[in-house]
């Protein structure tokens, strides 16, 4: 053979090789796009991220929900953002927080040392919990005789006592863990309004 095809041939021999060896590997299947409306359509992918424990990780929901026994107690959604343990060999995913929504008799109150939600919203936060009201069409349109429906945030990352009793310090800083949780029920409140239809 002339010296001068000896390079093309031997890149034409790889080349087969590649071929062969790309055939037996199965091809990359993609993964599913991940969901980005959770929690019952409460948040979207982005702003159920913004509340973290610090440890970072792929984020995911465990939904559910239920009827109460009487028509006062219609609604009660459940949902418990959780997060990938990268070093967790079982990959079992940790919760981060938890998000209720439920009818209520009781009238909104205020918690002593709280933040308001703004935007004319009725609710409050602080860095471990956080609480809205949604407006007063909302019940009936969400199937309950009820008075009132309120969406309930808890974060037990930021819980103080918690904290203490494990003699651990905040893994998010207190005024950005509240800024999240501002944000968090502001769209929790739009969202909900917008999917039931239920504005003032």
């Amino acid at each position: 053979m002339d010296k001068k095809w000896l390079p093309l041939t031997i890149t034409l021999g790889v080349s087969g090789v590649a071929v062969v060896v790309a055939s037996v590997w199965p091809d990359n299947v993609e993964k599913p796009p991940l969901p980005q409306s959770l929690c019952h359509g409460a948040l979207s992918r982005e702003t159920a991220e913004l509340i973290d424990d610090g440890q970072g990780g792929e984020i995911s929901t465990d939904e559910w929900e239920s009827k109460g026994g009487t028509t006062d107690s219609a609604v009660f959604k459940g949902c418990r953002v959780l997060r990938a343990n990268p070093y967790d060999e079982n990959d079992n995913p940790r919760g981060v927080y938890k998000l209720v929504i439920e009818d209520t008799p009781s009238p909104p109150g205020r918690k002593k040392g709280s933040t308001s939600l703004g935007s004319g919203l009725v609710g409050w936060a602080l860095p471990e919990r956080a609480t809205v009201t949604l407006p007063a069409g909302c019940p009936a349109r969400m199937g309950s005789t009820a008075p009132y429906i309120r969406v309930w945030l808890d974060v037990p990352s930021q819980d103080e006592e918690k904290l203490a009793r494990l003699e651990r310090k905040r893994p998010v800083d207190a005024d950005i863990a509240l800024r999240n949780n501002v944000t968090v029920m502001q769209e929790v409140a739009t969202r909900l309004v917008k999917r039931y239809d239920c504005a003032d």
